[in-house]
């Protein structure tokens, strides 16, 4: 009796955490200003407790949320936190996937001392600078793709930094759009935070965090026996990606999966070196896909956050085309090598589990990105869309 009323209170938790994340997105899609936020909904929210381990995630972008906690690392690595401030960040190579999402994380306090948790969220922002509206060219360089953020604190002490914002819209084609957005992603955080403080009001800061802990523990335990199911062995599969738009064609994209055990192994050292064009993944990115795909196999109900992650070992090479190196293209690597990334890994999977892993998908975002200046007000715009596909 007593583990089933365990299991019943670990269960309360593990909903107000995902309550939080969930309640974060719904506050940046409600205020939001771009049609791609407010409508297409590119967004993602986690909450993160104070090791930087994703505590839960709202139901969001997948290729976002298996990115973020590398961001969040990235974030603490290089700022401490005072009560009220804010840090955003871009970089690819910190945990990020492509510029125009941008990464906001703020911490959350309890009577003083380090922060017992942290909220985040990415949001892909329509421009963010470069050298074509939409900031996702036919690139060669990260350079040429918009402005690189590193972890920098834009909210201090609750105050926005209005020079360093001031800075940032100067870059870009659509500052009224950009600062709503970020506006958005600040009442975004400020939501999760509020949300969060009152847990530990009502629960007690030791066993609020416990129950954080405990969670990630459910969810490697719950991981590691749906990788029992999956018989040993290794597992090989591969693609091409059609080329990277500058003229290098069939760039490989491959997998060896070893099952031993609760334990698997994913190394994509097989991969082609990385692109002279833009469709280079970012290690962020693979890790993504592999958490996605780790995701599916287990069962409905389980928590989303970090302790997926224990049984998995993922290993790239650097400077291929799923681990570039700086300052490498990467603008479409979120878009299509993610997508084509997936593919390989449930191919792989079907062959370890044939008949109970999807078909591949369209292997393609199909991205749109467009923009100019209307000529009856000389504002500029910029626009993004993706078309639905078919899947497996």
């Amino acid at each position: 009796m007593t583990d089933a009323r365990d299991l019943l209170v670990l269960d309360v938790f593990r909903n107000r955490f995902a309550a939080v994340a969930e309640e974060m997105g719904v506050t940046l899609m409600r205020t939001a200003y771009s049609p791609n936020i407010k409508e297409r909904r590119d967004y993602s929210c986690a909450v993160f407790d104070a090791a930087g381990d994703m505590v839960a995630q709202a139901a969001h972008i997948p290729v976002h949320l298996g990115a973020m906690p590398l961001s969040v690392a990235a974030v603490l690595a290089e700022k401490t936190f005072a009560p009220g401030d804010m840090v955003m960040v871009n970089d690819p190579f910190r945990g990020g996937t492509h510029l125009p999402d941008i990464t906001l994380v703020a911490p959350v306090f309890a009577d003083g001392g380090r922060p017992v948790f942290y909220v985040a969220n990415r949001a892909h922002h329509s421009d963010v600078g470069g050298m074509a509206a939409g900031s996702m060219p036919l690139s060669t360089s990260l350079f040429q793709e918009g402005m690189v953020i590193p972890p920098l604190t834009v909210v201090r002490g609750g105050e926005l930094d209005r020079q360093l914002m001031d800075f940032f819209l100067a870059n870009v084609r659509t500052p009224v759009e950009r600062e709503g957005d970020f506006a958005a992603q600040i009442m975004a955080n400020l939501t999760g935070a509020k949300r969060l403080s009152e847990m530990i009001v009502k629960f007690g800061r030791e066993r609020t965090a416990q129950q954080a802990a405990r969670l990630l523990d459910h969810a490697e335990t719950l991981a590691r026996a749906a990788i029992r199911d999956v018989p040993d062995g290794v597992y090989e599969a591969g693609d091409m990606l059609d080329d990277d738009g500058v003229g290098t064609a069939d760039i490989a994209v491959r997998l060896r999966l070893t099952v031993r055990g609760d334990t698997m192994a994913f190394d994509f050292c097989a991969s082609d070196p990385q692109a002279v064009g833009c469709v280079n993944a970012t290690r962020a990115i693979a890790v993504s896909c592999v958490l996605y795909a780790v995701r599916c196999l287990v069962a409905r109900g389980v928590p989303v956050n970090a302790g997926l992650s224990r049984p998995i070992q993922i290993v790239t090479r650097p400077g291929s085309v799923v681990d570039a190196r700086f300052p490498a293209a990467v603008a479409g690597g979120n878009v299509e090598t993610s997508q084509r990334l997936v593919d390989v890994i449930f191919l792989a999977l079907s062959r370890a589990l044939p008949g109970s892993v999807p078909a591949a998908s369209q292997g393609t975002m199909n991205n749109v990105a467009m923009g100019g200046v209307d000529p009856r007000t000389g504002a500029a715009f910029a626009y993004y869309e993706t078309l639905a596909g078919g899947m497996g």
